[in-house]
């Protein structure tokens, strides 16, 4: 894995920022935007990082311990089957420029962790298929696992449009 990543940094050089290997099972490189749709090709192409395990979103706003600029990161978990080895890898998203190349050409099971990166953060993706809500009704404003999304719903407003299933549920229920 080490020769691995020391490749990865000579060949994506303006690409990989840092390689954290604390967790030697799971080394993680932090990646500018630019230049990653290569990177991430080259990951499965070339060396075999067939599977997307997951992809995520992070909001780092008022964490006392970043030491970036960046709001968020979108964080994918890639392994290699034949090579049996996972990879990480975090790039930064500015808030006021809140969007990430999607990898869904790459990777079938990237449709809908990017919808839902996108319905909880509003992280956009361009280049998606059908980059739409996946959780939270099409009407819902806000994202909810942002960090200064509101914490108290005014329940009148908010829920007004779910008090029927809500009703249904508890009737079916007994309660």
């Amino acid at each position: 894995m080490e020769e691995l990543l020391q490749e990865l940094q000579e060949k994506f050089s303006t690409v990989i920022l840092t390689v954290e290997t604390a967790k030697k099972d799971l080394p993680t490189l932090i990646c500018k935007r630019e230049g990653f749709l290569e990177f991430i090709k080259y990951l499965k192409e070339e060396k075999g990082f067939d599977y997307l395990i997951d992809l995520c979103g992070v909001d780092y706003l008022n964490y006392k311990y970043k030491n970036f600029e960046e709001r968020f990161e979108v964080v994918y978990h890639l392994y290699s089957i034949p090579n049996k080895h996972f990879l990480r890898i975090k790039v930064r998203i500015s808030e006021s420029d809140c969007w990430q190349y999607s990898v869904t050409p790459l990777y079938k099971t990237a449709n809908w962790f990017e919808r839902e990166c996108y319905d909880m953060f509003g992280i956009r993706f361009k280049g998606h298929p059908d980059l739409r809500r996946v959780l939270m009704p099409p009407d819902w404003e806000g994202y909810p696992l942002r960090k200064d999304y509101p914490l108290f719903l005014e329940p009148e407003k908010d829920w007004e449009p779910y008090k029927e299933l809500v009703e249904k549920y508890q009737k079916e229920r007994g309660s």
